[in-house]
């Protein structure tokens, strides 16, 4: 914030506390002409309603001046004016890493222990699944579902299909460092729609479904563009994040609608890391929780 700014700021939080301390004060004052206390003030409605000359209530004006006296000692204390930071030097990000500390001071030596047990063994724990699937709950289920079942663009985690690869230690490393799947668009390499709509149709075939068989064989030979990363039988390479084509499993949808889209547009999806944010050995146990799911 400029000094400029600051000032600004400054001025009109106390100016408008002055105003409030004055207009209050000026309207509780008496004036010269005024109808004597306790008497009418010769404004009358509807013929018999009359206005009497009566002061506020004291207590109503104490605690209207409390108010002030309390916001004037609260800005002189927390920051609030502008750049002064309060006699307090209290901060947001202060008081959040104050809490983030006490938590890891009580909680770290749990998360620890777990973190010594492989993660098969841990998945076996009823106790740290308990703690884990909490971890779950508060940040994965925003995009995987509180039953982990995933959605359009955000994988099942139940399934047993795994686009990076479910042993322990692929479900940890996508936790802590994310993941990132990129397809190009291969419209123009396909030879345009009419190659997609052949691609589209053997890819269909890949996984069982009936086809236009002459369709199908067409985009056979084109799919050898896809082979690259989807292997020349389409099962994928878990080492590139390309999923496998042959097992009906669709992390954007196995319409033939949306085949062709990835096709043609390509795909971009991205997965942050949380390495930073929950350290290793809370993702250690959160990888137990979802190596859990989907293991035998």
């Amino acid at each position: 914030m400029s000094d400029f700014w600051s000032v600004w700021i400054i001025v009109l939080t106390i100016g408008n506390i002055l105003a409030c301390y004055w207009l209050i004060h000026w309207a509780a004052k008496p004036r010269a002409g005024e109808a004597a206390q306790g008497e009418v003030t010769g404004h009358s409605w509807d013929g018999d309603l009359e206005e009497y000359n009566n002061p506020m209530p004291r207590w109503w004006l104490w605690m209207f001046y409390i108010t002030i006296i309390f916001g004037l000692i609260y800005l002189a204390l927390f920051p609030g004016l502008g750049k002064f930071e309060g006699m307090f030097g209290w901060t947001s990000t202060g008081q959040y890493e104050a809490e983030v500390q006490s938590a890891e001071e009580e909680y770290g030596p749990i998360f620890a222990a777990y973190a010594k047990t492989p993660i098969p063994e841990l998945a076996k724990n009823e106790e740290a699944l308990s703690v884990g699937r909490r971890l779950y709950l508060n940040y994965c289920a925003v995009c995987h579902g509180s039953s982990a079942q995933g959605a359009p663009g955000f994988p099942n985690l139940a399934d047993n299909d795994w686009q990076y690869g479910g042993s322990p230690e692929a479900i940890k490393t996508s936790i802590l460092e994310g993941r990132r799947g990129v397809m190009p668009p291969m419209a123009a390499a396909l030879g345009g729609e009419e190659g997609i709509a052949e691609v589209v149709a053997y890819v269909e075939s890949l996984s069982g479904r009936d086809v236009d068989a002459a369709k199908a064989e067409a985009g056979k030979a084109r799919f050898a563009v896809c082979a690259a990363c989807h292997m020349p039988d389409g099962s994928g390479n878990p080492a590139l994040g390309a999923p496998n084509l042959t097992d009906n499993v669709w992390l954007y949808g196995g319409s033939p609608t949306m085949i062709a889209r990835a096709i043609r547009n390509g795909r971009n999806g991205q997965m942050p890391g949380h390495r930073d944010f929950l350290g290793e050995d809370k993702v250690h146990l959160l990888s137990a929780y979802i190596y859990s799911l989907s293991a035998d």
